[in-house]
Parts: C-alpha cells; sequence; structure tokens
C-alpha cells in the first residue's frame, strides 16, 4: 500500500475486512501491503500502567505523517511485559484509530505452541485487524521442524487473516531458515509475509528468490532497509519511524520507486538516529527521544530500565541536532558524524 514518494502524501484508500468478507478480502488486503511499518511503542504513564490515550495519540500522528502500516505489541511494543488484557487493549485501540486508514498488524507470540493458538484466536475478533505478526518460539531453541509445525498451526488457527513471520534470532535464539519459510508459503495460504531481523542479507535475497512473488518480505532492521530493498525486498518494518515516521516512510517509498539518491540523502542524515536507537536495548532509546519530543513518557517496564544519563545525553544532543525537539532548531554545521 505504497503511496508514492512524496513525503507526508495523503493515505491511500485502505478498506478494512468486514466480518462476512471471507478470505479472498483477507489476502488482497494482504497482498497490497508494502512501504514502511512502524512496530509502534506502547507508552506508559509515570506509574507503569498503560497510557491509552499516547497510544492513541501516537497512532494518529504516525498515520498523519503517512506511515503505510502499523504494528502494535511486538518487540518494540515491550509485548513481553504486556499482561493478556493490556495486549487486548492495545490492539483494539490501534485498530480503533486508524479507522480503516492503513492496515493495523498485531503482534502475538508465544513459546508455548498451546498458549499461541489460545491467544491468536481472541484476535479473528477484532474486526478491522489486518494481520497477525509472530515471533519464533524464544527459548525453547525447537529444530526447524518444530518451527514449521508452530507456524502452521497459528495459521490454521487464524485463518483467513494473514500472518506474517517474524524471525529475529538475536531474542529468540533460532534462525527461520528460507527453506522452511518457502514450506509454510506453500501450506497455508494466509501465510503471505516475513519480517526478517536476521541481519543476514544474503538470507533475504535467498528468500527473494525462492518465494513467490506475491509474498511480501519486510527488513525488520533500519539500518539494513536500502540493501533490502535493494535485493527484491518489499519494505520496512522500522523502530525509527517512531521518531520520524514521514522521513521514514518518504526513504522507502523512494527506495521502492528505484529513487536511491533521495533514499540514500535521507538514510545519511538519519543513519545516527537510526544507530542511536539501539545504543541500549530497545525500546529504551525510542522511548527516551520520544519523551523529549513530548509523545509519551520514557518509562518501560522492568527488567528494561532508562538509558543512563550519559546515554540520555547524547541522545537528547542528537535529537535536537536533528531539530527532532520542540523549539530546538537544528545547529548549523550539524555532523551526523560526530555521534
Amino acid at each position: 500500500m505504497g503511496r508514492g514518494c512524496v513525503p507526508g502524501a495523503p493515505p491511500s484508500a485502505f478498506v478494512a475486512p468486514r466480518p462476512q468478507a471471507g478470505p479472498a478480502r483477507y489476502t488482497l488486503l494482504m497482498m497490497e501491503t508494502t512501504g514502511c511499518g512502524t512496530a509502534i511503542v506502547t507508552p506508559f504513564r509515570a506509574d507503569g500502567s498503560l497510557d491509552e490515550s499516547a497510544l492513541r495519540a501516537h497512532v494518529n500522528w504516525q498515520i498523519e505523517s503517512g506511515i503505510d502500516f502499523l504494528v502494535v505489541c511486538g518487540s518494540t511494543g515491550e509485548a513481553a511485559t504486556l499482561d493478556e488484557n493490556e495486549w487486548l487493549t492495545a490492539v483494539h485501540i490501534a485498530v480503533e484509530e486508524a479507522r480503516g486508514r492503513a492496515p493495523v498488524w498485531a503482534g502475538c507470540t508465544h513459546n508455548s505452541t498451546r498458549t499461541l493458538v489460545r491467544l491468536a484466536a481472541q484476535l479473528r475478533r477484532i474486526h478491522g485487524l489486518g494481520a497477525v505478526l509472530s515471533a519464533n518460539p524464544y527459548y525453547n531453541k525447537p529444530s526447524q521442524e518444530g518451527q514449521y509445525q508452530h507456524f502452521l498451526t497459528l495459521a490454521q488457527t487464524v485463518d483467513p487473516l494473514p500472518v506474517v513471520l517474524y524471525n529475529i534470532p538475536g531474542r529468540t535464539g533460532v534462525n527461520l531458515e528460507p527453506t522452511t519459510v518457502a514450506r509454510l508459503a506453500a501450506a497455508a495460504p494466509n501465510i503471505q509475509a516475513v519480517k526478517e531481523s536476521s541481519g543476514k542479507l544474503p538470507q533475504i535475497a535467498e528468500l527473494v528468490h525462492i518465494l513467490p512473488r506475491s509474498f511480501k518480505i519486510f527488513s525488520g532492521d533500519d539500518n539494513m532497509a536500502l540493501a533490502s530493498i535493494g535485493v527484491g525486498a518489499h519494505g520496512l518494518i522500522s523502530v525509527a519511524s517512531n521518531e520520524i515516521p514521514a522521513e521514514m516512510g518518504h526513504m522507502v517509498r523512494c527506495a521502492l520507486k528505484n529513487d536511491w539518491n533521495e533514499a540514500r540523502e535521507i538514510e545519511r542524515r538519519y543513519g545516527p538516529l537510526i544507530e542511536a536507537n539501539f545504543w541500549d536495548s530497545n525500546p529504551c532509546p525510542v522511548k527516551t527521544v520520544l519523551s523529549l519530543m513530548g509523545r509519551c513518557t520514557d518509562h518501560v517496564r522492568l527488567p528494561l530500565v532508562p538509558p543512563p544519563a550519559a546515554i540520555r545525553t547524547k541522545l537528547e544532543r542528537l535529537a535536537g541536532e536533528l531539530g527532532l525537539l520542540k523549539n530546538v532548531p537544528p545547529e548549523a554545521g550539524f555532523r551526523p558524524e560526530l555521534f
């Protein structure tokens, strides 16, 4: 659902699935999703509770900024620390606020297949949800066959809702190999995309080569977005777009349109921010920057804690240099290499 190479372009037409629409409706929705999606943070109040008003505002700002789709309750959304009611509330809020203006995907991951099935079944009742994104089972370290059966069971549970596989071995301890992705795509028609966060460009290229052209491949790493699109990926699921949705969306859409000069210029300017978002565990830095921007608190849930003072100082300086802070224009002679 790309919107062309124009920053802040108005959202393209998007029709949320209707209860009576059936499999073809969901398939059509998923097949058209490309571009830049934001793995949105989950805002918390100072007392640690879910900040529903901040989440609603964040979803609206993202869409108004021209982002192509939203992913709620993923790694950046601290899904691992949300209780079941908070998770469902966050998904409902995102879908309600999107109001069909952009697709919303819901993260749903568990290392017990039985528990995953119980949780995922609840997502089928959320009318307007675009897809379910699910990461490798963590801690158990299952084989490729184990992952295959785990994801196939999920797909059968939520059918006809599309499933997006999420390969993030750095967090889960296991890699989902391209041949297993291909098996899953062939076995379950509603498995229609993968978010690739292995950090391995050859693996992304292999996915492009062995999967049907209709199967969508998204980079899960901001710093690999342009390289991934260069070998055939369809877009990016971004952390940095929490802070700069218009700019990241513009960069990705330009790359998809082969306007590499413009895409590289944006990457050069915001590359320091992309790197800074991982100076500490995600989403600690991005929440710090968002708090400096006045969009939510920097509160994260244990076992995560806010970045130390030294990192916060560097983040504030960088955000100021990039012009992200209210009433703080970027300084002349800004040199991103200093960060």
